[in-house]
């Protein structure tokens, strides 16, 4: 199996090579100095794919310096805080996946924000009744302590070979000079405006003048610059005491808010001995078998490792490579309505609950909940979850519950170096905007990160494991994966999208595993998104195709969503060669370099 999963890997890889030919030159400067955006590149030396062009280059000049991955994600990360504030930033936290070429293992750092420690299963609830989203979403009390700094602090003592302070420089000088704003920042701003307009330290940044910021002008956040040099001078531990720790305190206990304002802004419980008792945790990726490859991603407090991993568990039986494109699809669909099923009954902080990780991976607990799937007939949501610790013969043995609401936004990097060592590297900070509260001085938004918790249980009684608690992580939908063959990297991507990250995933590696699609043109197709609920998320390009119709005869039921995730990735060819890839045109498309377009160094 492994051989003819390799031999097939390698003729997708070829073909990504052809795709990406005429991508292969350097990428020539847009107005205002700003790279051009090249959605796929080819060479030698590494590789970065990010959605955003000066993140991109921040990370290749490290490389070109002599700068390992590690040392590149963390400079791609920091400029992504500039560029792309509303996704992530030093307000927010994520997950690090890392392939060592010397040692050949994987191995990743939870930076998931935390709650208070006074924080309660009644976090987001008022007299027994969960407050509106909305309210919790802009507030201080949907607030964790960040986890973005201590990440990058963790990944470089452990991994990395340069300075944070040097790392931190492109960023700094991205904040004080400028970036060109494209369509989609001033999107993003017009769909935050109504919660920016009610802090003035938020809409003095995003909104000068009171006006949306103007396509082609240049954004500076001197603010964030500052920040940054005193990160760089005196260590991310700046943000954990100290006066931007005191800052961050202030702003969550008694949000800046307007006082002519008429929004609900509840206030958080955030303590300065939260920040302070903030660790990372340094844990073992998920691991999955697929098609002789091995499939290595984030455990819990992530869901997206076992709930990517129990689907691709329930596909491996079946050949998706000789399927119709509608059968193909309704594979994916189903696998994707029971891993999400499972998920929301066993899956949370293993801190706090016990989460059944091993017995989720297990290809048994798969066969048990995959033989539901009927090529002619569809399952119906909310369907009731397995218990992977007791394995049915064929069916659930728990009671249905709906899945949870999760925000939507995030980011996310991939980046290889010269010597092997891959990072893919989502990280966040929640809804688009985050909790739309700007740390005044410092130039940042903090995240709303809280509201990835349930505020009630999904099903009165039925046990909800992603509850709020004491210090607790929220549950993730994050799914950065790295794909090895015999050991040696060969595949790593990752998307942002809230719940729709593990589905986009998904999609995207049996598009290249099964269905041999060059990498590009994976993460490009139309995306469907299936979490255990009564209808089907699809894009335009499956919403319009005739294949919606066939499915909806087998029984399946959409919705449409005009854009799912922004992935990235990056692809170890047969010669030796790097390819990046990225969007052609989410997000306004993304950003994939190499060190050495033209060959070897």
């Amino acid at each position: 199996m492994r051989r003819s999963a390799t031999r097939q890997l390698a003729l997708a890889a070829l073909a990504g090579a052809l795709v990406s030919t005429g991508a292969a030159a350097p990428p020539s400067q847009a107005a205002g100095g700003t790279p051009a955006k090249v959605p796929v590149a080819v060479g030698y030396g590494g590789a970065v794919a990010s959605v955003d062009a000066d993140a991109s280059a921040a990370g290749l000049a490290v490389l070109r310096s002599g700068g390992n991955a590690v040392d590149a994600a963390v400079a791609t990360a920091a400029a992504l805080g500039v560029t792309e504030p509303y996704s992530a930033g030093i307000g927010g936290g994520g997950y690090f996946v890392y392939y060592d070429a010397a040692s050949r293992r994987g191995q990743t750092i939870d930076g998931r924000e935390t709650a208070p420690a006074t924080a309660t299963a009644g976090l987001f609830q008022e007299n027994g009744v969960p407050i509106p989203f909305a309210e919790g979403q802009t507030s201080g009390r949907s607030v964790g302590v960040p986890g973005t700094p201590a990440t990058w602090k963790s990944a470089l003592d452990a991994w990395g070979t340069r300075p944070l302070g040097k790392l931190l420089k492109p960023a700094e000088k991205l904040a004080r000079d400028g970036f060109t704003v494209d369509p989609t920042f001033r999107a993003q701003t017009e769909l935050n405006q109504d919660r920016f307009k009610d802090f003035p330290d938020t809409r003095k940044l995003f909104l000068p003048g009171g006006a949306l910021p103007v396509v082609g002008s240049t954004f500076k956040n001197p603010d964030l610059a500052a920040t940054y040099a005193e990160l760089a001078r005196k260590g991310t531990g700046a943000l954990y005491r100290g006066p931007i720790a005191e800052d961050i305190v202030r702003a969550v206990r008694k949000p800046p808010v307007d006082p002519a304002a008429t929004r609900t802004v509840r206030s958080g419980d955030l303590t300065a001995e939260d920040l302070r008792a903030y660790e990372t945790k340094r844990q073992a990726p998920t691991r999955v078998g697929y098609r002789g490859l091995d499939v290595y991603s984030m455990a819990p407090s992530s869901s997206g490792g076992t709930t990517v991993g129990e689907a691709l568990n329930i596909l491996e039986r079946t050949d998706l490579s000789k399927l119709s494109e509608t059968q193909y699809l309704h594979r994916f669909i189903e696998a994707s309505r029971i891993s999400f099923a499972d998920r929301g009954r066993w899956v949370g902080d293993p801190a706090a609950v016990n989460v059944p990780t091993r017995e989720l991976l297990s290809q048994g607990f798969a066969d048990s909940r995959g033989c539901l799937i009927s090529p002619d007939r569809t399952l119906t949501s909310p369907l009731a979850p397995g218990d992977p610790r007791h394995p049915a013969a064929c069916g659930g043995s728990g009671q249905a519950a709906p899945t949870t609401y999760e925000g939507e936004n995030t980011t996310h990097l991939t980046v290889a170096d010269r010597w092997g060592n891959v990072v893919s590297y989502t990280l966040t900070i929640e809804s688009t905007g985050g909790s739309a509260i700007t740390v005044p001085g410092r130039g940042f938004l903090l995240n709303n990160e809280l509201t990835d918790f349930s505020f009630a249980p999904a099903a009165p009684g039925v046990p909800d494991p992603n509850l709020p608690g004491p210090g607790k992580r929220p549950r993730s939908s994050m799914s950065p994966t790295i794909v090895l063959d015999d050991g040696r990297p060969v595949l790593a991507v990752g998307s942002p999208g809230g719940a729709t990250i593990i589905t986009t995933v998904l999609q995207t590696l049996i598009g290249h595993l099964d269905r041999g699609l060059p990498l590009v043109d994976a993460i490009a197709a139309p995306r469907a998104s299936q979490r255990n609920q009564t209808t089907t998320e699809l894009e335009p390009g499956l919403w319009n195709s005739p294949v919606r119709a066939e499915l909806e005869a087998l029984g399946q039921g959409f919705r449409q969503n005009p854009e799912i995730g922004a992935a990235t990735g990056v692809q170890r060819l047969p010669d030796g060669r790097w390819l990046a890839a990225a969007e052609t045109s989410r997000r306004g498309g993304g950003s994939a370099m190499v060190v050495h377009p033209q060959g070897k160094p």
